[in-house]
């Protein structure tokens, strides 16, 4: 961790001496295991674990599910149920691919939560920010491309939809949506590019989970109360830090624990619970599902898609001023992105000098007011797009940008925060009582 005073890695005998002068992996791993980190990290810091089974469990059951899958229009949906009957354990690896998507997303969004609370994209962590939101994106289209894999009803047509919005963008929508779908309609050979995509993109994923935790390495670790570790001196920094190992690793293991019992519950007696009864019909281009619904963590992005229809005057006015280039749908692809860029420009938005959200009164309604949202958006995007539905939708994406853009910068001027302990051991006595001498 830069600039914290840290024990670090000695060789001690001749073999060790040998290893690391040529590869110091046994260095780098001790280094890991050994970082100094904030000793007041709460409950909320467990979630990156389950983030990291996640990722190792969608790569391996992915891997072994490839071996199985045919990726033709005429053979998909039967080597689907090839997996399911006939693979000696099949079925249970395809429900841990399937509801690990689920929990993958689950721990992301509380992971991305939390750390808009507890100010985790901060100077001088912006970058590890960036990072984090880059690997949410890759995960979103991984996810995507992997619901179109199963050819069902509800594939086929969200994909239909999904890529239909890239013919939106003016001047070069039509040749990028022909680009994307391999021809001029969703077909056989977009079903090879997506599962080309869905097999590349959780490797790019891996390797920029090694960057993401590098960069919050060299950076230190948030922590509750947004306060830096003393780096006066090594002894100064040991009061306000422990080893990652023993200490968290532990923690973390038993949170871990926990999580599965859950997750692995839900796939032993619920696991077609998140999907959709239409996905469990074969691909039919003939029939149009009377309500295309995507997997529910896409749901609050969807909603927000939907809720700027040609009668909103914001869309009428941007149509007007643009010459008509910037129509309701093109506008509405602009929306669903431009939620997930304002989280991306979250550095640059919150205009406060204090870090974590415990010691502002005003941001904590404002935030709390957030998650609500995005559950109301995220139920509102399950729904009929019809009223009351796209009304709620329409209000529930306009609090989206104006925390983002109005609250977050007027808050940094208009705030006054309460005072915060003045270093990480103070807050530590105060919650778990000063240690004996």
């Amino acid at each position: 961790m830069s600039g914290i005073p840290h024990d670090t890695y000695e060789p001690k005998t001749g073999a060790e001496k040998w290893i690391h002068h040529r590869l110091p992996i046994v260095g780098l791993l001790y280094d890991t295991l050994m970082i100094p980190t904030p000793k007041n990290l709460n409950w909320w810091w467990i979630w990156g674990i389950v983030l990291a089974f996640c990722l190792a469990l969608q790569i391996v059951t992915g891997i072994v599910l490839v071996m199985h899958y045919t990726p033709h229009v005429d053979l998909a949906f039967a080597s689907i149920e090839h997996i399911m009957r006939d693979v000696n354990g099949g079925h249970m690896i395809r429900y841990l691919h399937m509801n690990g998507a689920s929990l993958f997303f689950f721990a992301v969004y509380i992971h991305i939560f939390r750390g808009l609370f507890y100010g985790s994209y901060k100077a001088p962590r912006e970058i590890t920010w960036i990072v984090g939101m880059i690997i949410y994106l890759l995960m979103m289209a991984t996810g995507f491309m992997g619901y179109v894999l199963p050819w069902g009803q509800m594939s086929f047509w969200g994909a239909t939809v999904i890529t239909g919005l890239f013919g939106a963008i003016p001047f070069i929508g039509e040749s990028l949506q022909t680009f994307l779908l391999g021809g001029p309609a969703v077909d056989n050979a977009t079903l090879n590019r997506f599962f080309s995509l869905h097999y590349l993109l959780p490797f790019v994923i891996a390797g920029l989970v090694v960057v993401h935790i590098w960069a919050f390495h060299h950076t230190g670790n948030n922590n509750p109360t947004g306060v830096d570790v003393r780096t006066g001196s090594k002894e100064e920094a040991k009061k306000d830090t422990l080893p990652f190992w023993p200490y968290f690793v532990i923690k973390d293991l038993f949170a871990l624990g926990v999580v599965l019992v859950v997750f692995f519950a839900i796939v032993g007696f619920m696991p077609n619970y998140l999907g959709h009864p239409d996905n469990y019909l074969e691909a039919n281009p003939l029939v149009t599902p009377a309500h295309i619904v995507p997997e529910w963590y896409f749901l609050p992005f969807y909603a927000i898609l939907r809720a700027f229809t040609g009668d909103v005057w914001v869309v009428m006015f941007t149509s007007w001023i643009t010459g008509g280039i910037i129509d309701a749908k093109f506008f509405g692809v602009l929306a669903m992105f431009g939620a997930i860029a304002v989280m991306a420009l979250t550095p640059w938005l919150d205009t406060s000098s204090v870090r974590s959200g415990r010691f502002r009164p005003m941001f904590k309604w404002w935030y709390r007011l957030l998650i609500v949202d995005f559950i109301v958006l995220m139920w509102a995007g399950a729904m009929p797009a019809e009223p009351p539905y796209s009304t709620i939708s329409l209000i529930g994406a306009t609090y989206w940008f104006a925390y983002f853009l109005v609250i977050l910068p007027l808050l940094g001027v208009i705030e006054t925060p309460t005072k915060a302990p003045e270093t990480i051991e103070d807050d530590f006595n105060d919650h778990y009582g000063k240690p004996a001498e």
